[in-house]
């Protein structure tokens, strides 16, 4: 499918409604004609001829019609608009669930600038096509061929010489619309990337701020609006070298009917009435010439847009769902991943992982900074594919089951926060928005928000900024971690989500979360190891493998990864602990002494 055809699944929803359009353009088009006849008639019948009697009827008739077409065009003026905003809405739709439905890969691959543009300025461009360029060039074409025909019956000879700039305007038009094409694109890329600019600078404007980059980053924008600016110029220049042709082409059916048909009334082969209903025709002829090379940019306009959109939405996702997928309302959380490898762009990442959970298990992972603990995660949600082996829920491959109920049944606090611009509650049910208010304050407990947010001027329904604007890191990984919860999911994954806590508050959540371990199978991301020494099981990631396994104190056991980084956390504090002792003992043989 071209992207055109693409195009037209959408528009032909509106076909009936836009051919009754075309219709009543026709009607006002062939109304136009006749004014001009009218006006030949005044001046050969009632001027010059003398009979007055007509006048009254002429003059109802012009007022008729003239009163008629601007109904007739109101009428399909607003059949077109409503066309385009339907067309519109259900295009813009469907763009957005097709977005929705895309996986990690390609918003890895695509800037959030680009995609907007999508549902922007390039929305609006075929907006504009739908709602007044199809009229536009169907009447302008019907007027041209009304007026010539028109013409010819008036005097043939003055509409063989009129008919002459035709084939100058058709190849102009054509080398325009050639000329045309590459600066649209061209500007469709400026404009996304200073729409990605834009976004970038908005959204991290308090790093900006931190490192008082301001002048640095007006310079960047700068260079991007100097880039769009560059681009629309471009295609002004391509305008400012064909609309005077344009220009110049209408304007001479004005010198062609002044001097042709001024010496042929002059000589007598034409009378003055008949020159005034040529002249009166001309407008139809001057004003497609004039339409012509703008009708054209705007066509163009509208191609580069759907071309634009198209490619964005061709784009199959990477995770598939199973034809025949496993649907399941709730798992028990028996989870294996068996001989697991994942490899992005020929990078490896994950090399041979085996690990088996058990229903109700916690399960610790830690591991250095890029070392896959969060692909694991990421492949167990299905938000990537493995390579090579297996992941299983309930001894179900993850890749037969239907993708809704896998994520449905996973609640997950992820590494970097987000939370909507929405009230407090609002975030913590997003994923269960039917539900209670005591429901949201319960897990608002269990996770230490429900505190601070009973501090905040609104409580519950404080509205917190974008991206959690407002709210400190510790504040925000609570709300996210209330959030999963609420949802009661029989998997739960914490990617690092205590890491901006203080160690009393993490103690606290610890506690709480250890209640939950009999129904929920739980995962904890951490590079403390208080987050997970109590854990069941905890997997030491290094280099896409799993280097150690075991409990807390087996893996001190085996003094390797896990016992070193054990004591990098907790020596200093196991000698500090030792010099206070010593402190309270000498203070108190002090006290004694005395």
């Amino acid at each position: 499918m071209t992207a055109m055809q693409w195009f037209f699944t959408f528009l032909k929803k509106y076909r009936g409604k836009l051919i009754l359009a075309l219709f009543l353009v026709t009607i006002t088009s062939t109304i136009a004609i006749i004014n001009p006849q009218i006006a030949g008639i005044v001046v050969d019948q009632i001027i010059e001829g003398g009979n007055r009697e007509l006048l009254p009827v002429m003059m109802t008739i012009m007022i008729v019609a003239t009163f008629t077409r601007a109904v007739v065009k109101y009428c399909f003026l607003i059949i077109f608009e409503k066309s385009s905003q339907g067309l519109l809405y259900n295009m813009r739709d469907y763009v957005y669930r097709r977005l929705l439905a895309q996986d990690f890969n390609f918003y890895n691959k695509n800037r959030t600038g680009d995609l907007m543009s999508r549902q922007t300025g390039d929305m609006d461009a075929i907006r504009h096509f739908v709602a007044y360029v199809i009229y536009g060039i169907y009447e302008n074409t019907l007027l041209f061929v009304i007026a010539l025909v028109m013409i010819f019956l008036v005097d043939w000879r003055l509409a063989l010489c009129m008919i002459a700039v035709l084939p100058l305007t058709a190849l102009t038009t054509a080398k325009q619309l050639k000329a045309v094409k590459p600066a649209f694109h061209n500007i469709r890329q400026h404009f996304s990337s200073l729409n990605t600019f834009v976004q970038e600078n908005v959204s991290g404007n308090r790093v900006v701020k931190a490192f008082a980059k301001e002048d640095y980053e007006i310079e960047k924008f700068n260079k991007e609006n100097d880039g769009f600016r560059e681009a629309e110029l471009n295609a002004a220049r391509t305008w400012r070298k064909y609309v005077p042709i344009f220009e110049f082409l209408a304007n001479s059916l004005s010198v062609i009917l002044y001097l042709v048909g001024g010496i042929m009334v002059v000589n007598g082969h034409m009378s003055l009435g008949k020159m005034v209903t040529v002249s009166g025709y001309l407008w139809m002829l001057n004003m497609p010439l004039r339409q012509a090379g703008w009708l054209a940019n705007d066509y163009q306009r509208f191609v580069t847009s759907v071309e634009k959109i198209y490619s964005t939405v061709i784009v199959e996702p990477t995770i598939q769902p199973p034809v025949n997928a496993i649907t399941k309302k709730r798992f028990k959380g028996d989870i294996v991943f068996s001989h697991v490898s994942y490899n992005a762009d020929d990078e490896v990442i994950l090399t041979d992982v085996n690990f088996h959970v058990m229903p109700g298990q916690t399960v610790g992972i830690i591991g250095a900074t890029g070392s896959g603990k969060s692909t694991l995660m990421n492949l167990l949600c299905r938000f990537y594919d493995v390579t090579s082996g297996e992941i299983t829920i309930d001894g179900i491959n993850v890749k037969n089951l239907d993708l809704f109920s896998i994520r449905d049944n996973i609640g997950m606090a992820m590494q970097d926060v987000f939370l909507f611009s929405d009230t407090i509650e609002g975030n913590i049910a997003y994923g269960r928005p039917d539900c209670s208010f005591e429901e949201v304050e319960a897990v608002a407990k269990i996770a230490n928000a429900h505190d601070f947010i009973m501090e905040m001027p609104d409580g519950y329904d404080t509205i917190v900024g974008e991206r959690g604007v407002g709210l400190s890191g510790g504040q925000k990984q609570r709300i996210s971690l209330a959030r999963a919860l609420l949802k009661d999911p029989s998997i739960i994954i914490l990617d690092d989500t205590t890491s901006a806590v203080d160690m009393e508050t993490e103690t606290q959540i610890q506690s709480e979360l250890s209640s939950l371990n009999e129904k929920h199978t739980v995962f904890i991301i951490a590079h403390r190891i208080s987050s997970i020494k109590d854990a069941d099981q905890i997997l030491v990631v290094d280099n896409g493998r799993i280097i150690e396994s075991g409990n807390h104190e087996e893996l001190l056991e085996k003094k390797g990864y896990y016992y070193t980084v054990f004591h990098h956390q907790y020596g200093d504090f196991d000698n500090i602990r030792k010099y206070k002792s010593t402190v309270n003992r000498e203070q108190k043989s002090m006290r004694g002494g005395r």
